[in-house]
């Protein structure tokens, strides 16, 4: 029987490939939060000050007059400062369950808004599938925390797993609700 003994070399080349798939999650994590923050970051951009093509802060506020949102000052504006903190939050990895809440329970209003164009949209408007994907997205970073490229990482500070997100996810449900009741009664 022939016994195979690990060298120095190939120890050392194992524990590197074993840091480096201790790292793949955190990797993925990081891209996840920069790419889909910048994305709510942006359209908050949009609806606040007009940046990348959008319609800026008084076209916001009326198109949430003409969803029903009324006062279209409040709410338009409201959402929009959702998304872009929401989204700056993400990007940096810090206060993630909160952040994660925030844009959460911005697209549960974003999902109700479009809901009567059904899943994918009519000739009337948009559906409701973005909203619902960013709200799953936004969801999922709420349970699994920002991983170690994050300003949260190792600090008192740091929440994640599944009390921290069904609490993060809690607080975006019961949030959504309230902005759909004051939307129904004023």
């Amino acid at each position: 029987m022939t016994t195979i003994e690990a060298t120095p070399t190939t120890t050392s080349r194992l524990q590197f490939a074993s840091s480096l798939d201790n790292a793949a999650t955190d990797i993925g994590l990081l891209v996840v939060r920069v790419v889909f923050g910048g994305l709510m970051a942006a359209f908050g951009a949009q609806k606040l000050f007009g940046w990348f093509n959008g319609y800026g802060l008084a076209a916001t506020q009326q198109m949430f007059e003409g969803m029903g949102y009324n006062p279209g000052t409040l709410f338009g504006t409201l959402a929009g400062v959702s998304e872009l903190v929401g989204g700056l939050l993400l990007i940096f990895g810090l206060g993630t369950p909160l952040a994660a809440a925030i844009v959460t329970g911005t697209m549960l209003n974003a999902v109700n808004a479009t809901w009567a164009n059904g899943l994918f949209g009519t000739a009337e408007g948009p559906g409701y599938q973005s909203a619902l994907t960013f709200a799953a997205v936004a969801v999922a970073i709420g349970f699994t925390g920002a991983g170690k490229f994050a300003l949260d990482a190792g600090r008192p500070w740091e929440r994640k797993g599944f009390v921290i997100g069904a609490g993060a996810l809690g607080l975006a449900i019961v949030t959504a609700v309230l902005t759909l009741i004051l939307k129904w009664v004023l």
